[in-house]
This record gives C-alpha cells, sequence and structure tokens, in this order.
C-alpha cells in the first residue's frame, strides 16, 4: 500500500513537470504516447484508490459530466478594462494628463505587454491550489467555469509548480529576474487570485479547423470566438477538445504573503510559481522610448503565433498606479495602444473569374471599398468555388474581410443575418471567360481548370511569370508590355521573347528607339541565367524556386533532366510523387518539348552553378535564420538567396527553433525577441564568420 502511495505521488510529480514543459516553457522532453502512458498508470491508480483522488492531480483534467448551468462568482477586487490610445499623440496625452494627477508619475518606468486578444478568466488559489475559475462577465461578477478551465493544461493546479529549470534555458528564459535583488524569495500567499487570457495559437486554430473539414464539421472564424465559445461549453469534454492555453498577468488579490510592487516584478513573481507568462513583454526607463517600441511593433504582430490587437502600457510601480484611481471602468495607471482593425465588414458587389498561368479558375471578390489598416480595399481573394459553397457567400451579403501585412485580403465569411433576400448564389463557370472553351474539374480537387493551352489569358500569365524577378528576370519586360506583345501576335510562347526583332518592337505604341534596344539586351542578358531561374520560369506544377534549386544539385543541364524518371525523381529529398508526376507529365507534352527546342536553339542551354551550391550545398543543412533590419551592403533577398545556397532554411518569426537572428539597423521587435529567446543574434560580418569555420 506504501509503494503504491509513493508510485502515486511519483507519478503525479513527473506529470506536472512534463505539463509544464510542454505547456508553458514549449519545451518537451517526451512524446505525447510516453505522456499518455504515465497519465493512464495514474488513472488505473486513482481508480483502485479513489479516496487518494485530489483536485490538483494532473487526471482532474479531463472532462465532467454537463453542469446544468454556471454559477455566479464575485471577484474580490473588480477586473476593469482598459481606456485605448490610437496612436503616439493618444498616449502623450495621457501621460500628460496622470503626471496632473501626481507629479512622482514623471519618474515612473513603464512595463509593456501584448494585449491579447483572448477571453479574460479569473484563477482563485488557496494554499497552493487551484480552486475556483471565472469569466470576466461585468467586471463585479463573473461565470464559475471551474471545470473548463481545469482541461486547459497551461494552468498549474498547484503552486509553486513542481519544477526543475535552469534559469536562461532555451524555451522560456527568465526575462524579468534581472531586476530582482539577488536571493530574494517571496512567500505564497494562502488566498491568490491572478487574472490571465486564454486563446488559441495560430497553428492551433488552423489545425482545429482542419479536422473539422476533414469531420464534415462546421469550422470556426477566428480564434478569439472559438476561444470564448470553448469556455462556456456546459460540457467540460467539449472544451478538453479544444487546443486552449493562455497567459496569466495580474495578481487581482492576494491574502498574505509578499507581492512584488513591481509589475514587470510580478511577471517574473508569477512566472517563478509556474504560471504561463508571455516572453513578448518588455520594460521601458521613459515613455518615448516605449512608444517607439509599441509604433515598431505594428507590423511585427503579424508575425506573432497568437491575435493580438494593441499594447497594453502600465505604469511599473503598482502602487502609485493604483493611487491614480479610475475614470469609470479603466485604471488610469494603464492605456491599451490599439492598432487599427485587420477584419471588416463589407458588401461583396460581385464576383469576377480569373485565369492562372496553369489554368486554374480563381474567383476574385469585388468589395464596396473599405478601409483596413490604413489601406484601402477593394478586391479579396476567395480561395475557390468550394469555399464559396460551403460558406454559402452569396454576391450582394455582407462579408467579414480580413488583411495582414501584404498577404492579399481575403474574405473569412458571410453575414447571414444581415441578407434582405436579394443576394444571389454563386455558380461556378462552365466556360473560360477568357477564351470560352469548356472548363473541367479533375476529381478530388477542389480547383476548376481552362485546359485549353493556347488560352490567352494563360499564355500572358506564364510569359509574365517567365520574365519575373525570381526567373529570367528581363528587366522591362512588365506585364502591360507582355500582354502587348501577346495581343500583337509577337509571342505564342515564352521562347518567342528570343526571336523578337527591333522593328517587331518599334511598331507598337509606346516603343522608341532606346526602349526597344533596353528591352532586346535584357532579354540577350537573360540566356546567361543559371538553370535553376529557367526551371523556375517554366512554371511547372510544384516547380518553384525551392524545388528547383533541389533539382539542380542533381542534374546539370537540361538534357539530364530530361532524362530522369519518375523514380529518379522521387529519389531526390523534398520532392515527392505528385511533383515527380507533374515534372515528367510536363516533359511528355508536344508543345513542351517543340518549346524546349525553340529555347535551345535561341541559345538558351543554362546549366547548374557548379560554385556555392554545389561546393557546399549542405554546409548549414538543419540550421534556421530570420532576417530583419537594414543590412550594410545586402539587400534582404541577396542575403535570403546567400544562406539558401548553402543549405540554410530562412523563416520570417522568431521563435525558439531560430537558430541565428541576422540582424541590421532597425532590427525591432525581433532583435528583442531573438535576445528574449536566447537565439544568436549576428550581423553580415557574422555570416562571412559561419562560411569560413
Amino acid at each position: 500500500m506504501i509503494k503504491t502511495r509513493q508510485k502515486l505521488e511519483s507519478l503525479r510529480k513527473t506529470l506536472r513537470q512534463h505539463n509544464y514543459r510542454y505547456h508553458v516553457l514549449d519545451a518537451p522532453i517526451i512524446s505525447d504516447g510516453e505522456y499518455d502512458r504515465l497519465l493512464h498508470e495514474l488513472k488505473a491508480i486513482e481508480a483502485e484508490h479513489p479516496e487518494w483522488i485530489t483536485p490538483d492531480s494532473p487526471s482532474q483534467r479531463a472532462g465532467a459530466p454537463p453542469a446544468s448551468k454556471f454559477d455566479k462568482v464575485p471577484h474580490p477586487a473588480p477586473i476593469l478594462s482598459l481606456a485605448n490610445a490610437f496612436g503616439a499623440e493618444d498616449t502623450r496625452a495621457w501621460f500628460e494628463r496622470i503626471c496632473k494627477m501626481d507629479e512622482r508619475v514623471n519618474e515612473a518606468t513603464f512595463t509593456v505587454e501584448p494585449k491579447l486578444d483572448g477571453l479574460t478568466v479569473v484563477l482563485h488559489y488557496r494554499d497552493g491550489i487551484f480552486v475556483q475559475g471565472a469569466t470576466r462577465g461585468d467586471g463585479m461578477i463573473g461565470e464559475d467555469i471551474t471545470a473548463n478551465l481545469k482541461t486547459i493544461k497551461a494552468i498549474p493546479l498547484r503552486i509553486p509548480i513542481e519544477k526543475k529549470e535552469e534559469r536562461g534555458k532555451k524555451g522560456q528564459p527568465s526575462l524579468f529576474a534581472e531586476n530582482r535583488p539577488p536571493n530574494t524569495e517571496y512567500r505564497i500567499p494562502p488566498h491568490l487570485v491572478v487574472r490571465g487570457e486564454v486563446f488559441i495559437t495560430h497553428a492551433d486554430f488552423s489545425a482545429l479547423n482542419k479536422r473539422q473539414e476533414e469531420a464534415g464539421e462546421k469550422t470556426y472564424l477566428n480564434p478569439r470566438n472559438t476561444a470564448a465559445g470553448a469556455l462556456r461549453q456546459l460540457d467540460s469534454r467539449v472544451t478538453a477538445t479544444r487546443p486552449l492555453t493562455l497567459f496569466i498577468y495580474q495578481i487581482v488579490y492576494a491574502e498574505g504573503g509578499e507581492i512584488p510592487n513591481s509589475q514587470w516584478e510580478r511577471l517574473e513573481y508569477l512566472r517563478e510559481l509556474g504560471f504561463p507568462v508571455n516572453a513578448d513583454s518588455r520594460h521601458f526607463d521613459e515613455l518615448e522610448e516605449t512608444i517607439r517600441f509599441v509604433d515598431g511593433w505594428e507590423d511585427d504582430r503579424l508575425e506573432l503565433p497568437y491575435e493580438a490587437d494593441g499594447i497594453v502600457i502600465k505604469i511599473d510601480d503598482r502602487t502609485l498606479a493604483d493611487s491614480l484611481g479610475i475614470t469609470g471602468k479603466d485604471p488610469r495607471g494603464s492605456i491599451a495602444y490599439k492598432f487599427p482593425s485587420l477584419e471588416v465588414t463589407t458588401t461583396l458587389n460581385d464576383i469576377q473569374v480569373e485565369v492562372g498561368r496553369t489554368g486554374v479558375l480563381t474567383p476574385k471578390a469585388m468589395l464596396e471599398p473599405v478601409e483596413i489598416n490604413g489601406v484601402i480595399v477593394r478586391n479579396a481573394t476567395l480561395h475557390n468555388f468550394d469555399f464559396i459553397a460551403e460558406k454559402d457567400i452569396r454576391i450582394g451579403d455582407r462579408v467579414l474581410v480580413k488583411r495582414a501585412g501584404e498577404v492579399i485580403p481575403y474574405i473569412i465569411a458571410s453575414i447571414a443575418e444581415t441578407r434582405s433576400g436579394q443576394e444571389r448564389p454563386v455558380r461556378p463557370p462552365s466556360n473560360c471567360p477568357a477564351c470560352a472553351e469548356p472548363v473541367e474539374k479533375i476529381p478530388d480537387e477542389v480547383a476548376y481548370y481552362c485546359v485549353n493551352t493556347a488560352c490567352p489569358a494563360q499564355l500572358i500569365r506564364n510569359i509574365e511569370h517567365f520574365v519575373s524577378r525570381t526567373a529570367m528576370d528581363i528587366v522591362g519586360m512588365g506585364g502591360k508590355i507582355v500582354a502587348q506583345l501577346v495581343e500583337a501576335g509577337l509571342l505564342g510562347d515564352v521562347a518567342d521573347l528570343y526571336t523578337l526583332q527591333k522593328e517587331d518592337l518599334l511598331a507598337l505604341e509606346g516603343f522608341k528607339e532606346k526602349k526597344a534596344t533596353n528591352l532586346l539586351t535584357a532579354i540577350e542578358e537573360s540566356k546567361k541565367q543559371p538553370l535553376e531561374r529557367l526551371l523556375t520560369g517554366l512554371g511547372i506544377r510544384g516547380v518553384g524556386e525551392s524545388v528547383a534549386r533541389d533539382l539542380t544539385l542533381h542534374f546539370a543541364d537540361l538534357d539530364a533532366l530530361r532524362a530522369a524518371t519518375q523514380l529518379d525523381l522521387e529519389n531526390i529529398e523534398g520532392i515527392g510523387p505528385n511533383i515527380a508526376t507533374a515534372i515528367v507529365d510536363w516533359g511528355l507534352v508536344a508543345h513542351n518539348q517543340q518549346m524546349l527546342g525553340k529555347l535551345h536553339d535561341a541559345g538558351l542551354n543554362p546549366v547548374a552553378i557548379v560554385g556555392v551550391q554545389h561546393a557546399a550545398p549542405l554546409r548549414w543543412e538543419g540550421l534556421t535564420f530570420v532576417i530583419t533590419g537594414t543590412l550594410p551592403t545586402m539587400s534582404r533577398k541577396e542575403a535570403k538567396e546567400y544562406i539558401l545556397a548553402r543549405g540554410g532554411k530562412v523563416t520570417g518569426s522568431v521563435s525558439k527553433k531560430t537558430d541565428y537572428l541576422l540582424a541590421g539597423e532597425k532590427a525591432g521587435s525581433k532583435l528583442a525577441k531573438a535576445e528574449a529567446l536566447g537565439v544568436k543574434v549576428i550581423g553580415e560580418e557574422g555570416l562571412e564568420e559561419l562560411e569560413s569555420n
């Protein structure tokens, strides 16, 4: 009996450690299968000895039977909202107001934290045990959702968490402890109430919707509403199926114990207790420095793994902040610096069908013009006709549109509740809008295709792709000129570019001697491009820059590639059966064979670059880089190509998986995040050192 009890406690301790590493540190050391085996062993012991089950046992995170209703929970202190500032001037005005109230504010420092777009929760701990959790409600009284919150594995059921962690270790390093006096230890309050935000990460939300689609179920609109709906489920077993997590950022109430007065130190204190704390928080000594940081976040927030609609700026001295009081429902000692919305509603006026260079018919939304994040949006993507049918999007609908960074705006959903009855359903076209030939749909694919290889829309887009920067890079050959040459009957395929004569061009509107000469010179110069550029430009389905580069590591020229079998191609890492088939099939088409022959006759017989790519193609294999700021001599594109040529990988955002941040001037928040996560930061000279080592 004693040995069994000891085994029980050992399992609980081990599982708590693994929960902490997985959900808080994001650094698991065992597989999901191993974790499940340990949990099963724990449950087996508790099934034999139900009197040993405790509220903080890892087994108690599973869903409970449905509740009949949510009880009301009074909060021990008001759960306040925040006033908003829309830009630097609003923020300065807020600071000036509170400086007039208390001259000590002039010397204040600031803690800034991303404003998560999730659902506020309030967690109660007595003697270190999680006993109750509630929603914010009206700020004074919330709903008791304890059973649902227990399914969120990022919430510790006992504090301080039993963990073994070294300070500064990669995963979630201690960001705050350097500001705390050495050897400081705090006594845990018998009654501690903390506030946090429950949310779903972008990656988990995408995976959840994918599972919903595969199961034939309705998909969700956005992470925030999905998280909120999951927490209000009457059956916590449903909540347990949603990928919820949270960050804790406020101590609402503490009865006894020693709580730091600084907000920055409180975040460290909460982290030391085992709560998940956002590693993107920062501390600044003066307001202008704070504003510069916040301004830089407006674009960088798009790279965050979660939704954030602003930055919260807090007076770090909590006693001073509290003494400023509240106005209405907003504490004066904090302000929310809000970013422009990325989602808006507008009217879908019409749908235009575009023909891509591979013949795919893509529906394009024509919108009532609307401003999103400072940009007037008139068009948006609708993905495909299956998406339109699934979401029941109709012409005339009010629709929810999202724009993030440079990503093309896209429609998330229609708002059926606003319909008047005049809206029109959308039907896939039966004929190509460019050439009027019949449209085909391949079984098990969502795309509709125009299979007419002579379709003018495809021809123009194929040539545009061939002459683009990432392919043959023919300077001066823009989309309008391509369309002009095709309409004049001078181009029937990409090979015809190399037979153009000056008199052909001078006969066209807008062409003078100099323009014609420059264009022909650029076309001639493109013959010097390496094999990978030509392969990218040919437009073979699935063969982009990365795959083209992989192919040139194995085939020295076009003749060698054309002689390759399906099996030869599939044996190349990163090239699966679908791409291999696409390459082989493309080479079997008579039109393509004729085009390659014409290119060869025109003097295009490029070979793979033997220099850097073949001398050490795998030198940096397995290393992940992020590029930020302005480099001294290289553009970002050049730096990316330099890294890729040596086998490295370049991503857009810093994470714990990043090996190096290549940083130039005005590096911004990526630099701060890299330093927080312990990612090595190098400059342009650092690339040369890596190359020479």
